[in-house]
């Protein structure tokens, strides 16, 4: 088992499960999420669960029991961690809910579509029957910010955020309030592609923690580790 300035992260973040049992659970999701249009075409994104992967191998590492929701990906999770896959964004919201309460904290590393089509139409759009089309959007729900919502006094939660602009901490410090995280993990498109990351990682105040860029699997070791210090801090004590 890892151990984080000589003390083990499973020891100091306990949280108790629905039969008020000591849990050491860790919720993960992970990759995209799909928005039907018709039945062959949908939204989506570009998340390839590489991130989520390498959460789970730290986690697991560190000594926790790790469960991903995951949308659809081209990638193989670590064996050790129970998977749940789903579609849409409603389906990880449903799973989300549902395991939450058994787990000592979640990291919403999936991206999850925004929006999803109004409408979704039995049969495949032809082109022979439209020369334009105009789709009508509407909001799916927060994931992590209903996660937020449910959070215990002992649970935690940490959400990411893919920002392009300018004023991308600000933005991301204002998502973290709203999803009422206690941090959140800052990065940018490229790292939805590659092996590697660039990330920062803010708290509740603004202050930004720590900013790693390596891999994922370094990105990933370094995000349990700031959770666990800010964990460890902010203990009564």
């Amino acid at each position: 088992m890892k151990q984080y300035d000589n003390i083990e992260m499973n020891t100091t973040m306990p949280s108790r499960n629905s039969s008020g049992q000591q849990s050491n659970r860790i919720l993960i999701t992970s990759g995209p999420t799909r928005e039907y249009l018709d039945p062959v075409r949908f939204l989506t994104n570009g998340s390839s669960g590489k991130m989520g992967a390498a959460l789970a191998r730290a986690a697991l590492d560190a000594g926790f029991a790790v469960t991903i929701v995951s949308g659809p990906v081209a990638i193989e999770y670590p064996g050790k961690a129970e998977v749940v896959f789903v579609t849409s964004t409603d389906e990880m919201l449903e799973q989300c809910v549902r395991i939450f309460p058994q787990c000592v904290g979640v990291i919403g590393a999936a991206a999850p579509c925004d929006y999803r089509p109004k409408t979704t139409a039995f049969h495949k759009l032809s082109k022979q029957d439209y020369s334009s089309m105009t789709v009508e959007l509407v909001e799916t729900p927060d994931v992590m910010a209903t996660l937020g919502k449910m959070k215990l006094s002992h649970q935690w939660a940490v959400p990411f955020a893919l920002e392009t602009k300018e004023n991308a901490a600000s933005r991301a410090i204002e998502k973290l309030q709203r999803k009422n995280g206690d941090l959140i993990v800052l990065n940018g498109p490229d790292a939805m592609f590659g092996d590697s990351t660039h990330v920062e990682i803010f708290d509740r105040s603004g202050k930004k923690l720590k900013t790693v860029c390596n891999t994922k699997d370094i990105a990933a070791s370094e995000i349990l580790k700031t959770i666990y210090c800010n964990r460890h801090h902010n203990a009564p004590s």
